[in-house]
């Protein structure tokens, strides 16, 4: 679960998972100090990050010399009533064309972009006071 607290100055918000901490922000048009990540660049990074850690775990199973992964994510909201996530897996290393296709393989099997395909719904929880 994650916990986000905001901060000042005025829309900065940080957040935890208990262990590991973050900032986000608004970009400076939309009256934030542009100090931390877009909330949809968070989405983005947690695609990017899942791929590539995907690739890079594959690899390692199957012997697969690779030497680095670079993902690249871009959120298109562009369409009216869609999303769309444009990646794209660039392998490093000696690798053979099977090898690169099995990683690119592997990286669209990661656990983000399964969750990501999936029909969303949303249940908000009660809205409570602070002291």
């Amino acid at each position: 679960m994650i916990t986000a607290t905001s901060d000042t100055p005025r829309y900065l918000t940080r957040f935890t998972d208990g262990r590991h901490q973050g900032e986000a922000d608004t970009t400076a048009d939309k009256g934030g100090g542009d100090a931390g990540f877009r909330p949809h660049a968070l989405l983005e990074a947690a695609l990017a990050c899942c791929v590539n850690m995907n690739v890079r775990i594959y690899a390692e199973n199957h012997g697969i010399a690779l030497s680095g992964v670079t993902t690249r994510v871009a959120l298109d909201r562009s369409a009216p009533g869609e999303t769309a996530f444009r990646y794209e897996i660039e392998v490093h290393g000696k690798l053979t064309p099977e090898e690169s296709e099995r990683l690119k393989r592997a990286g669209n099997a990661c656990a983000v972009r399964r969750t990501l395909s999936k029909a969303i719904r949303f249940e908000p929880g009660t809205v409570s006071t602070g002291g």
